[in-house]
């Protein structure tokens, strides 16, 4: 019914480091060549838990943009706008609030969970405990109908699903809503008619899934029928009403196997990370001074890969091969752990230098990425515009 379209945001954290490229940016790259993209900067997720040091924001959306380019997300495959720069955002976000049940905000895995990791911060505020229906709008407001997340945020996209779904019931009701879908379907012609009728009865009676997507599919192949008709006939499907917001499914991505420098999650907060614009130097030092095999306390004792932090590098970096030069030279003592780091020291140096370049492209002439942006956020508005539209009729806030 509505486009296929996927939708992911970032928090402004600055400069970006090897976990955010190897868990998001290099799932983004496919994502742009696959589907119509959104990427987006939450500056104001930001605020939730930042509010108190707003100063720091602006530059480090820019840091983070700039990353994103660098890593190879295209401006002209996926539209890169910034959350604030589209009031509509905000509009939705207060709408859904009037309809969303507070204990349904309160059960949200991650609130109190943020809470406690996040201790030293007072994040007794209606913007925290509001976060994930600001998500829900941020995804809401495009009808996006993918959004990747790993199973740690799945429960975020559930709840957008029960947001959606809670609205298509209350709002989605219009008056003669029968009478008009009837007539609808009158218009798909005599066999068709028969068929969408059939299928219908098939879901609603009998939970046939199959019947409920043949049935959508015979929808979207009609070009005949108004965005209006198209709407009552999907709702009408499910024994609901018109169907306003999508209910978006999951992009399961494959969790992140970049470590950090301890054998931790790479984190800034743990100081474990390497920065895809860190200093060549740098990047050696840091490596060969990553912690290894307990066991290997002289050059001639053996160790075991599995117990070993650069090991998780190797499964990132190295050819097969390689890693079984690792293996081998681990665990009989034929090679030194300085041996053993080199190849992932040239693997990230290799991966990093064209990134590197285009930072730098955009880092000499601001402008570009500011323009990038503009445009980004320009078409942004125009897409949430059309939805909010939609959104104003059905509460009865379209006024004339």
């Amino acid at each position: 019914m509505f486009a296929d379209r996927v939708l992911s945001g970032m928090r402004p954290t600055g400069s970006l480091h090897l976990g955010h490229y190897h868990g998001v940016l290099k799932n983004w790259v496919k994502l742009q060549q696959q589907y119509e993209c959104l990427f987006f900067v939450a500056d104001w997720h930001a605020l939730t838990t930042h509010y108190d040091t707003p100063e720091i924001i602006e530059q480090n959306v820019w840091d983070m943009v700039i990353d994103w380019l660098a890593a190879g997300v295209d401006p002209s495959q996926a539209i890169l706008f910034i959350q604030s720069k589209v009031p509509a955002h905000a509009e939705l976000y207060l709408l859904l609030s009037m309809m969303t049940p507070l204990g349904w905000l309160e059960r949200v895995p991650t609130y109190k969970d943020q809470q406690e990791k996040l201790s030293e911060k007072d994040l007794s505020t209606y913007g925290f405990l509001g976060y994930p229906l600001l998500q829900s709008a941020d995804i809401l407001i495009y009808r996006a109908n993918r959004v990747p997340v790993g199973e740690d945020q799945a429960p975020h996209l559930e709840f957008t699903r029960e947001i959606s779904r809670r609205f298509n019931h209350i709002y989605g009701k219009e008056a003669g809503f029968e009478e008009k879908a009837e007539s609808a379907i009158k218009k798909l012609g005599s066999k068709k008619s028969k068929l969408y009728t059939e299928l219908r009865n098939l879901y609603q009676e009998q939970g046939d899934e199959h019947a409920l997507e043949e049935a959508r599919s015979l929808l979207n192949e009609q070009q005949n029928l108004s965005l209006g008709d198209r709407e009552r006939l999907f709702g009408y499907l499910e024994g609901g009403g018109k169907m306003i917001l999508t209910e978006p499914e999951t992009l399961l991505t494959e969790a992140s196997r970049m470590p950090g420098l301890d054998g931790q999650k790479m984190s800034k907060s743990y100081h474990n990370t390497i920065s895809l614009r860190e200093d060549p130097e740098s990047i050696r030092k840091k490596v060969r001074t990553m912690p290894t095999d307990p066991a290997r306390v002289r050059r001639s004792d053996p160790g075991d890969p599995a117990k070993c932090p650069v090991w998780q590098f190797h499964l990132v970096y190295s050819d097969e091969k390689t890693r079984e030069w690792v293996q081998w030279g681990c665990t009989t003592a034929g090679i030194g752990c300085l041996e053993c780091k080199s190849p992932v020291i040239d693997a990230i140096l290799a991966e990093q230098a064209p990134m590197v370049e285009r930072i730098r492209k955009y880092e000499e002439d601001p402008t570009l990425v500011r323009n990038i942006i503009a445009d980004g956020c320009e078409k942004a508005n125009k897409l949430a515009e059309e939805t909010m539209r939609d959104i104003r009729e059905a509460m009865g806030l379209s006024y004339s």
